[in-house]
């Protein structure tokens, strides 16, 4: 019988010794109530809070596991634009975020479970882990993420399929293949669907002609275009197609998207902001505006960077210093009716396709054409990959002897030309001039200089002088039409490309020969033939500013501006 008494938790009870052996000023513990749990080391050694494990030593936390059990399976990079991401070890080539729902978090998550029998992670164990992880990221130089299109350092060209096992297509000059691992870094969004896999036809691109109702030089031009869109390193001009309602220019669109970078929602409305249009730049590689009307100024100069490159930093959520950066060089295509709608930078920057009338008795039904284009897909993916790749076995050696703008584009239509005797290079530069004559009709204070120009043969003055002497069509002004002299100065210097396309150059280097020095602008009609005799030569600058003679150089310096 137990004659001991000890105070537990303050009341005295009968306790009995653990053996002969116990020392006797230690109070021994009852081992036989029930309930009680004196086998540290026989808790469940698979539980995440847990202590100790069954050699009584400390056993690793949940978040430990994790990352173990990440290091076991993927590789951390960081990428150049400072976003951590995982690649996994034994699969595709392919860049995983670390958080969102096709992270490499939610992934952990179920691997934990099912190696731990069941045991569920926490959430403040997968975000310590998450927060570990990155920091391993962070230990590598930055390497080139790419979406969808990357290039190689020996300048071949790899195009991500889209598919899980990670295969894609590498164009080498005179030749591609469809391989199972890309040789490039590729991540995915989920804006991206996958390719089917191209097959050699020698048809293809005749198959994809025949669902469209655009002329053979239209078609060619589209057809160097979306080759050319696989080329990551240089700016592409905007595909536009254009024509009256029920010309198919939506589908026509969304058809060419489709074969470049296919998606979900190929064709998007205009976006309400700069940050929402990052946003959906940055994860897609080509992208369609669908149903084009009006373009704002700001929505007009985002494009025009989205041409050339483009990035916006934007603080990241939670945090009071840390920045998100979005960085991007975009492949875009639009429809409109109206070509006015361009802005002169704009304008420049286009391609545009003109789309023909269907015909009643021609015109398919739209699920008609989705089962053809499916069909055919495979076969257009080949004839554009020939294409791609004949254009890199002669690139190298194409010279222009006169670089217009988007001259890298320039460049690789000459080489289509080279590659299949198209005449893909002249047709794109005639077009282009007439996108830049539509344009400037489109815009009233344009259209009123080049008449004023077109009259006097030649026009100088200040800005605010030009301001008072044009004169808007119908005598009242349209709510853009330049309110200060400021403006006007501003308004003439984006006309400039347009106005150049009809024959009127602009020159604002000069000032007044007086002492107050004011910036002139110079408007000078460059084609001879359609100056009117009546027009002076020259501008008549003493009707503006009288003769003075020149300020010694101590007392008034040259203007260096």
């Amino acid at each position: 019988m137990n004659i001991d008494l000890n105070h537990v938790n303050g009341h005295p009870r009968p306790v009995s010794p653990i053996g002969p052996e116990a020392p006797t000023d230690r109070p021994p513990v009852n081992t036989d109530r029930p309930g009680m749990n004196t086998d540290r080391s026989g808790g469940n050694t698979r539980r995440s809070g847990g202590k100790s494990g069954e050699d009584g030593g400390k056993k690793p936390s949940a978040a430990t596991r994790l990352v173990a059990l990440a290091r076991e399976r993927y590789t951390f990079v960081m990428s150049t634009d400072a976003r951590p991401y995982a690649v996994a070890i034994d699969g595709p080539n392919l860049a995983l975020p670390l958080r969102g729902k096709t992270g490499v978090r939610q992934r952990l998550a179920r691997l934990y479970a099912d190696t731990f029998d069941g045991d569920v992670a926490s959430q403040s164990a997968l975000a310590d882990a998450m927060t570990v992880l990155e920091g391993i990221a962070e230990d590598n130089d930055p390497v080139p993420v790419h979406l969808r299109v990357g290039s190689t350092s020996d300048g071949r060209i790899v195009v991500d399929l889209g598919t899980a096992d990670g295969r894609a297509v590498v164009v080498s000059p005179g030749r591609w293949e469809v391989v199972d691992r890309a040789p490039v870094l590729f991540r995915r969004s989920g804006a991206m669907a996958p390719m089917p896999v191209p097959v050699r036809t020698p048809d293809g691109l005749a198959q994809f002609h025949s669902m469209l109702n655009m002329d053979e030089s239209a078609f060619r031009q589209m057809a160097a275009w979306m080759a050319a869109a696989w080329l990551p390193d240089i700016p592409h001009p905007i595909l536009t197609c254009k024509g009256e309602q029920g010309t198919g220019k939506s589908m026509t669109a969304q058809m060419a998207i489709n074969l470049i970078d296919p998606s979900p929602a190929a064709r998007r409305s205009q976006p309400r902001d700069e940050k929402a249009w990052s946003r959906q730049a940055f994860t897609s590689w080509a992208l369609c505006l669908d149903n084009i009307s009006t373009i704002p100024r700001w929505l007009s100069d985002t494009l025009c960077k989205a041409v050339t490159g483009d990035g916006v930093v934007d603080r990241a959520l939670f945090t009071d210093d840390d920045v998100v950066v979005l960085s991007y060089r975009r492949v875009l295509a639009m429809t409109t009716i109206d070509a006015g709608a361009l802005a002169g930078d704009l304008a420049e920057r286009v391609l545009m396709v003109e789309l023909q009338l269907i015909d009643g008795n021609r015109r398919r039904s739209e699920e008609e054409l989705d089962a053809a284009f499916a069909e055919a897909r495979p076969a257009v993916l080949g004839g554009l990959l020939d294409l791609l790749a004949g254009v890199l076995e002669v690139l190298p050696s194409v010279r222009l002897d006169s670089m217009p703008r988007m001259a890298d584009f320039a460049r690789v239509l000459a080489a289509v030309d080279q590659v299949t005797g198209w005449q893909t290079l002249p047709d794109y530069l005639a077009a282009s001039s007439n996108v830049a004559s539509d344009a400037l009709e489109g815009d009233p204070f344009g259209t009123a200089l080049a008449a004023l120009v077109t009259q006097a043969g030649a026009w100088t003055g200040t800005a605010a002088q030009l301001l008072e002497q044009v004169q808007p069509p119908h005598g009242a002004r349209p709510l853009d039409w330049p309110k200060d002299a400021t403006r006007a100065s501003g308004r003439v210097k984006r006309l400039a490309p347009l106005l150049r396309s009809v024959g009127i150059t602009v020159d604002d280097t000069q000032r007044s020969r007086d002492r107050t020095r004011h910036k002139l602008l110079i408007l000078t009609r460059t084609d001879p033939d359609d100056t009117p005799a009546s027009a002076p030569s020259e501008p008549d600058q003493g009707s503006l500013w009288p003769e003075e003679p020149p300020p010694e150089p101590e007392e008034c310096p040259p203007d260096l501006y």
